[in-house]
C-alpha cells in the first residue's frame, strides 16, 4: 500500500461530509461542551495560526467522542460590528454580501481542519433568527434596569466614527484601527456592568482559567478598598470628596488635586481671578492626555494651582488645590489628597515647590535621613514605621490597616468605602453594521421597548451604509424605517437608530448552540441544564478583558433573572500563543498578519503537505499556551514520520494475524505510550503528544516490533485525535474497523510498573518537571523530551552543561 496524502484525505473529507458528526439529543449519557472562540469571518480567509486553536479544541473533543461522551462541538460566524463594515466600506460590497461570501470560504477552510463540527449547530450572528433573541436579552436588561440612556463624554474614535467602550481602547488608541481615540459628548445607551462588578469579581475564584487572565480581569475590575475624605473648601459652599486606597499615611497629605476634566472644575473656580487661563490650561492638558503625547507618570507631572484651598479635616489646616495631569475623572472621586509619600504627589510637590511632611519612614537609619530630608520619596506600606499619628506611632503601616479605618471613622476624618475601576459599558455604536437597538421613542411616552412579538427589529437594507460622524447612525436618515408607531399609545414616534456593538452577539452565543433553530426563546431550559457550562473553552488571551468578561456579564445577569441555573458560562479555559513568523517589513519576528506580510496561508499546506501533517505540526511547535515562530522546515520532519509511520504499519508481518499475541515487551511499550500521551495530554503538553509518537516509532521499526491487533488499534485511535485522516484509513485498510466504533484506549498500570521510569528534570538544581519515559531511555531522547517540556525556562539561556543520572535525573545549568 502506497501513502497517497492526497488520496486518503479527499476520501475521508468527502465520507466525513456525507456522514457528519451530529450531536445526540439534550440528556444522552455524559456530556462534554467543546467550544472554539468563534471567528470574525474577514476577507483574508485563515492563516494557520488560526488553525492552532482550532486543532487543539478539536484533540480533546475527539478524545471524548472515543471516551463515549455526547460531544458539543460546534461553529459559528461572529459577523456583524465595526471588523465586517470597514472590510466592507473599504471594497465597496454591501456587509451584508461580503459576510456571505467570507463565511463561505471561511466554512470550506476549516473543512480542511478536519475537526469534528456539527455544522447542524451553525449560527451566525448576523442572522435575524438569532439577532432577534440578541435583542430580547437587552429588552430584559432594560426592563430590569440596567441599561440607561445619557449623554456622556465617551470614547470617540475619528476613523471609525462611532464611540468605544474604555475596553476597546488600547494605550489611548482604537482597539480596532489604531488611531487616537478622542473624546466627545454623544448620546449613547450604557449597560450597567458595575453593578456586577463584585460578582465578577467573585466568580474568577471558582474557574479553572489561567491565572493570568483571572488577574487581568480582576486589574480591570480594579477593587479598591479605601477612605472617603470630605474637607470643606474655603470661603464657599463646596464640600470636596477623596478617595484614599494607601491611606495608611493620611496625616501626612499636604495639598489635593483635581482632574483637568472634572465636572465640579468649573464652580470650583467662580470668582477665581485667571478662571480662563486655568480652564484654558486644563483643555491642554485634556488634548494632550488623549491623544497620549505623554505618559502621567512621575516624570511627566504638570499642574496648575487653582486659587482655592481646602480645610483639612484631619489637621485643620489649609490644603491648596491643584489641578494635575495625573488624576483621572473618572477614577475615585476624580480628587485625590496628597503627600511625601507617592511618587507622582512626590515629584509633582517637588515641581511645584508644595510643602510636603513626612509621616512614614523606614527602619534603615540612612534611607530615613533622606526620606525626612525630602531627597527620597517613600512608598512601602507593608515594611514603613509610622510616625503619626500619635495612637500608631512607632508600629508598621501593614498592620495597623483596620484600626486606622476605625480611628478616622471614629474620629470624624472619613468614611470607609470600596470602589472600583471598572465603568458601565458604552453599548451603542453609530455605525449602520450592526443589532438595531429595540427601543422606540415616543415625545409623549418616552423611552417604550418594542414588543417581545414584534422582535427582531430588522436591520434595513439600504445602499448608503458609511459612517456619517455626527454622532449619528446612517440608519436616522431611513425615515421610512425610523418613523414608525408607539406601542404604548399608539401616537407618531421613533425607533433608536444606535446599534449594538459587535460584543452583543458574542456575549450569549455558546447559549444558542445546544438548539439553534428554536423558535420561541433564546434557549431551552432542558438544554441549559444539560449542556452547560461550557467544559473547555478555547481561544486567544486577546479577548481576556472584552470578551470574556462581557460574557461572563451577560451570563450572570441570565441568572440573576432566572433564566439560567448557572453563573458562570466557561468552567475550563484554554488560551493558546500565537504563531509568530519574520517580517521583511519591519525585520522583526512578529504576530501573523496579512499587513505585515508575514501570513501563512494553510491551503498551501494543506496542498503540499495533507492536513494532517499540518495538524501535527501545529501541535509539535511547542507548548501550545506560548507564542512560537513557524519555520516551514518544522514540516517536512512531521511529513516523514507519516510517511515512516504509514510504511511501518502496513507492512507484512507488523501486525500479527486475529488471535495471536505478541511479546510482552511489544505490550508494555504500547501501554507506556498510551500513558505517556495520557498524561500530557491532561496537563495540555500537546507538542510532546507529538514527541511520544516519534519516539514510538523509533522503537517500533529499530526493535521490529510485531503488533497484536489490539496494540495496533489502540495506537491508531491514539493517533487519530492528532492525524484523523491516516488513522481512520489504516484502521479500515488493516483492521477493517472504523474509528467511530473505537475506544480511547487505557493503559494497564499493571504492566508499567517494571517498565517506566520518572525522570526528574532540572534547571540549575530546581526541579521543573517530571517525565515518564521507558526504562533504559538514552540522554539525548531523555534531552529532546525534556527540552520541549520546560522550554520557557531555557528560553534565552545558554546551557553549558548537562548532568544526566539514567532513569532518575536530567539537569541542565544555564548562565
Amino acid at each position: 500500500m502506497h501513502y497517497n496524502v492526497k488520496e486518503v484525505e479527499a476520501k475521508w473529507q468527502k465520507r466525513w461530509q456525507q456522514h457528519p458528526m451530529v450531536t445526540k439529543p439534550t440528556g444522552s449519557g455524559k456530556k462534554y461542551y467543546c467550544l472554539d472562540m468563534f471567528p470574525y469571518p474577514s476577507g483574508s480567509g485563515l492563516h494557520v495560526g488560526h488553525w492552532r486553536g482550532y486543532v487543539l479544541s478539536d484533540v480533546y473533543a475527539r478524545i471524548k467522542l472515543l471516551e463515549g461522551y455526547n460531544v458539543l462541538h460546534p461553529m459559528g460566524w461572529d459577523a456583524f460590528g465595526l471588523p465586517a463594515e470597514n472590510d466592507a466600506i473599504k471594497k465597496g460590497i454591501h456587509p451584508q454580501i461580503s459576510t456571505a461570501a467570507n463565511i463561505a470560504f471561511f466554512k470550506k477552510q476549516l473543512i480542511e481542519v478536519a475537526a469534528i463540527y456539527d455544522w447542524s449547530k451553525e449560527i451566525n450572528t448576523t442572522d435575524p433568527e438569532y439577532y432577534k433573541w440578541t435583542q430580547w436579552i437587552f429588552l430584559q436588561m432594560y426592563k430590569a434596569g440596567l441599561a440607561y440612556e445619557a449623554v456622556a463624554p465617551i470614547n470617540w474614535c475619528p476613523s471609525c466614527l462611532t464611540g468605544l467602550a474604555n475596553e476597546e481602547v488600547v494605550q489611548g488608541n482604537c482597539e480596532r484601527c489604531g488611531t487616537q481615540v478622542l473624546e466627545r459628548n454623544v448620546r449613547q445607551w450604557i449597560l450597567r456592568i458595575t453593578q456586577y462588578a463584585e460578582k465578577l469579581l467573585e466568580g474568577l475564584d471558582r474557574l479553572d482559567w489561567p491565572e493570568k487572565v483571572k488577574r487581568m480581569q480582576r486589574n480591570w475590575i480594579g477593587k479598591s478598598e479605601g477612605l472617603v475624605f470630605s474637607a470643606p473648601v474655603k470661603d464657599s459652599d463646596i464640600i470636596i470628596q477623596t478617595f484614599s486606597h494607601h491611606f495608611e499615611s493620611f496625616a501626612a497629605d499636604t495639598f489635593i488635586t483635581i482632574a483637568p476634566d472634572h465636572p465640579l472644575l468649573s464652580q470650583l473656580l467662580d470668582e477665581v481671578h485667571n478662571k480662563n487661563e486655568i480652564m484654558q490650561f486644563c483643555d491642554d492638558l485634556i488634548q494632550k492626555r488623549a491623544q497620549k503625547k505623554y505618559d502621567t507618570n512621575a516624570n511627566e507631572v504638570e499642574g496648575i494651582f487653582t486659587g482655592r484651598f481646602a480645610i483639612d479635616p484631619v489637621s485643620g489646616r489649609e490644603m491648596p488645590i491643584w489641578v494635575a495631569s495625573f488624576v483621572i475623572a473618572a477614577y475615585g472621586t476624580g480628587i485625590v489628597r496628597c503627600s511625601a509619600h507617592d511618587e507622582r504627589d512626590f515629584a509633582f510637590a517637588k515641581k511645584y515647590n508644595i510643602p510636603l511632611k513626612v509621616v512614614l519612614v523606614p527602619e534603615d537609619p540612612t534611607k530615613r535621613a533622606l526620606v525626612e530630608n525630602f531627597d527620597l520619596c517613600y512608598t512601602d506600606m507593608e515594611q514603613g514605621i509610622l510616625l503619626e499619628p500619635t495612637p500608631f506611632a512607632g508600629k508598621k503601616a501593614s498592620s495597623v490597616r483596620q484600626e486606622i479605618i476605625q480611628y478616622c471613622q471614629e474620629k470624624g476624618y472619613a468614611v470607609a468605602q470600596t470602589q472600583y475601576k471598572l465603568r458601565d459599558w458604552i453599548f451603542s455604536r453609530q455605525r449602520y453594521w450592526g443589532e438595531p437597538i429595540p427601543l422606540i421613542h415616543c415625545q409623549r411616552c418616552g423611552v417604550v421597548p418594542v414588543p417581545e412579538d414584534q422582535l427582531p427589529v430588522e436591520l434595513p437594507h439600504v445602499q448608503s451604509y458609511q459612517p456619517t460622524g455626527t454622532g449619528e447612525s446612517p440608519l436616522a436618515g431611513i425615515e421610512s424605517w425610523v418613523n414608525t408607531t408607539c406601542p404604548t399609545c399608539g401616537g407618531p414616534a421613533r425607533r433608536e437608530t444606535n446599534t449594538m456593538p459587535q460584543w452583543a452577539g458574542s456575549c450569549w452565543y455558546f447559549l444558542r448552540y445546544p438548539n439553534p433553530h428554536l423558535k420561541d426563546k433564546p434557549f431551552d431550559a432542558a438544554d441549559m441544564q444539560y449542556w452547560l457550562p461550557v467544559d473547555l473553552y478555547v481561544g486567544g488571551i486577546e479577548h481576556a478583558i472584552l470578551h470574556l468578561l462581557y460574557a461572563r456579564f451577560y451570563t450572570k445577569v441570565l441568572f440573576d433573572l432566572g433564566y439560567l441555573p448557572f453563573d458562570e458560562p466557561f468552567k475550563q479555559l484554554f488560551n493558546q500563543g500565537m504563531v509568530c513568523r519574520y517580517s521583511e517589513k519591519s525585520g522583526l519576528v512578529e504576530k501573523m498578519s496579512k499587513s505585515k506580510g508575514n501570513v501563512v496561508n494553510p491551503d498551501d499546506i494543506v496542498k503540499s503537505y495533507g492536513s494532517d501533517a499540518l495538524r501535527m505540526y501545529i501541535l509539535f511547535m511547542g507548548p501550545p499556551e506560548l507564542d512560537c515562530e513557524w519555520q516551514d522546515a518544522g514540516l517536512d520532519g512531521v511529513k516523514r514520520f507519516l510517511n515512516r509511520f504509514w510504511d511501518y504499519m502496513v507492512k507484512e508481518g507488523t501486525i500479527l494475524p486475529e488471535g495471536q499475541q505478541e511479546i510482552e515487551k511489544v505490550t508494555r511499550r504500547t501501554h507506556a505510550l498510551i500513558q505517556e500521551l495520557q498524561e500530557r495530554l491532561d496537563n495540555f503538553k500537546t507538542n510532546t503528544v507529538i514527541s511520544s509518537f516519534m519516539q514510538w516509532l523509533n522503537d517500533a521499526t529499530e526493535h521490529s516490533m510485531q503488533l497484536s491487533r489490539t496494540s495496533a488499534e489502540m495506537v491508531l485511535v491514539a493517533l487519530s485525535v492528532v492525524a484523523p485522516h491516516i488513522a481512520s484509513e489504516l484502521l479500515e485498510a488493516l483492521l477493517e474497523k472504523q474509528l467511530l466504533s473505537c475506544t480511547w484506549p487505557k493503559f494497564d498500570p499493571a504492566l508499567l510498573k517494571s517498565y517506566e521510569a520518572k525522570v526528574t528534570i532540572q534547571v540549575n538544581g530546581k526541579m521543573r518537571a517530571i517525565i515518564t519515559l521507558p526504562i533504559g531511555t538514552l540522554q539525548d531522547e531523555v534531552e529532546k523530551h525534556a527540552r520541549q517540556e520546560i522550554a520557557k525556562w531555557l528560553v534565552g539561556h545558554e546551557v553549558v552543561k548537562i548532568i544526566f543520572v539514567q532513569d532518575k535525573l536530567l539537569n541542565f545549568v544555564i548562565k
